[in-house]
């Protein structure tokens, strides 16, 4: 098997982004990443460069290691041992502004639709100027009638663009996504990854997604990797450009070759 740092030169960057990375768009670096929970070693020197404006998605059996890792790109964990570093297109090292989309799109009651999408601006934003720049964010999500609507008077794939516009709002330059479509129906997803696809395109932030789907990662990413065991044991360009189109017999491959990486010896 390759190791991690093998696979991290492996890929030249130029050559697995589709995207227009924006300008304030951030790379990002990982260099001997581990994170144990007392006994259990979960990730085990994770080394990983992202360029500015690339979507890559993390694929892997249930416990290998996916959430632990965003959660640390995110700051809601810290890792045990090595580093994490943020990079401008230029390789300055900076801050990112980054935002997750989480599975359960975590929409506040009390507050309607537009109310919710302000949230995401922090606290300070008079209320006026909020629904302002929520309503921005609806439309980029094809949602603005619903901006006084009640967040239980949506459907699952509506609250899910909700939650996904609170997240653009503030224009981040990174956007971490975990499992964020993995309580749809299955229409409903496709028309969701449609959504996150046309969105990166057009703001060119960078995008990591954690998903079990293995198609779901490969019509949505440029870039895909394979955990297993806390390690990255593929890493794999989809050198297709986007929008992609299902049932294309080059990304039935990709697949196919993800899933043997997945699954190993086991028949699928």
């Amino acid at each position: 098997m390759a190791t991690a740092s093998t696979l991290r030169t492996s890929i030249r960057p130029e050559n697995v982004s589709n995207g227009q990375a924006g300008e304030r768009a951030v790379g990002l670096r990982l260099e001997g990443i581990e994170k144990t929970f007392g006994a259990n070693r979960v990730l085990r020197g994770i080394d990983l460069e992202v360029p500015a404006g690339q979507f890559l998605a993390i694929v892997g059996k249930s416990g290998c290691g996916k959430s632990t890792l965003l959660r640390i790109l995110m700051g809601l964990d810290s890792h045990t041992d090595g580093s994490l570093s943020f990079h401008s297109a230029d390789g300055t090292e900076t801050t990112p502004n980054g935002r997750i989309v989480f599975q359960e799109p975590r929409l506040l009651p009390w507050f309607d639709v537009a109310d919710n999408v302000a949230v995401g601006l922090g606290e300070g934003v008079p209320v006026a100027d909020g629904r302002a720049k929520a309503r921005v964010a609806l439309n980029e999500v094809q949602l603005t009638e619903k901006a006084k609507e009640w967040p239980s008077r949506l459907s699952g794939g509506q609250r899910q663009r909700v939650a996904l516009a609170r997240a653009l709002v503030s224009k981040p330059n990174f956007l971490a996504l975990d499992e964020p479509l993995g309580a749809l129906d299955a229409l409903t997803r496709i028309s969701m990854q449609q959504l996150m696809s046309r969105v990166w395109r057009e703001q060119g932030f960078t995008a990591v997604l954690v998903t079990h789907d293995v198609s779901e990662a490969v019509h949505l990413a440029d870039r895909v990797i394979v955990l297993e065991e806390g390690r990255i044991s593929k890493d794999m360009a989809v050198p297709h450009p986007h929008p992609r189109k299902r049932g294309s017999a080059e990304l039935s491959e990709i697949e196919g070759e993800l899933l043997a990486a997945i699954l190993g010896s086991q028949s699928f």
